[in-house]
């Protein structure tokens, strides 16, 4: 997307154009999954364990083998269920890398990925957050987004159906911590997968307004698009 396109911002910039989205810097580390995660374990937010980012077969497959399975083979510029793997089986781990990147450097121009443990029957969900350019960072509660079809969100709900109410205390005060750590600011998603168990982690930060923030907009009475426009 062009709104997460880090060149685009610069560029605005350098030219006295005032962009609708957080600063290059921000965009940079967003659109790198790996960083990401590596920016929210630094703010205190829980993250999976995972290997460390490589276009090395080899290096991934070694590392890998300190993680429980099932495992995520994601690229590190991924977005839309693209440049990532499903694997249960070590004996099918290097293919999966191998398609991954093949996949990755065709729709990114980048086969880097990393790997991380997976969360079985997960749900997703994600928190709109709003942040000025003053250091302030509020939330907009969460959405679910759990129906997916090849890691596609199919449906959101919001609020969140039986969602406990300290879990969401919880993690709506993560993605403005996250949000806070980096020096965010307009519209942004703070995503998660919480597990059966009830414990959640942090997956990646969508730097932009989303399609579904209408539905946010229907339970906050919050215009996300001219918030983001009056924070620019």
């Amino acid at each position: 997307f062009l709104s997460e396109n880090p060149d685009l911002a610069e560029a605005c910039e350098r030219s006295g154009i005032t962009f609708i989205g957080p600063p290059k810097e921000v965009l940079e580390l967003t659109g790198n999954k790996a960083s990401a995660i590596a920016a929210a374990k630094a703010a205190g937010v829980p993250t999976l364990k995972s290997v460390e980012p490589s276009a090395d077969v080899d290096e991934l497959v070694e590392h890998s083998s300190e993680l429980d399975y099932p495992l995520f083979v994601k690229a590190v510029a991924g977005g839309g269920g693209r440049g990532m793997r499903r694997v249960d089986d070590p004996a099918i781990l290097r293919e999966s890398i191998e398609a991954a990147m093949r996949e990755a450097d065709g729709a990114f121009g980048d086969p880097t990925c990393f790997i991380e443990e997976a969360v079985v029957d997960a749900r997703h969900i994600e928190v709109q957050i709003l942040a000025d350019q003053h250091g302030n960072v509020v939330h907009l509660r969460e959405r679910d987004c759990s129906v997916q079809r090849r890691h596609q969100k199919v449906v959101e709900i919001a609020p969140a159906p039986d969602l406990d109410r300290d879990t969401r205390k919880a993690m709506c005060a993560d993605a403005v911590r996250f949000a806070e750590s980096i020096n965010y600011s307009c519209a942004g998603t703070v995503e998660f997968l919480l597990g059966k168990d009830g414990r959640y982690v942090f997956i990646e930060m969508n730097p932009r307004i989303q399609v579904e923030h209408t539905v946010t907009e229907e339970v906050t009475n919050v215009d996300l698009v001219q918030a983001q426009m009056r924070i620019a």
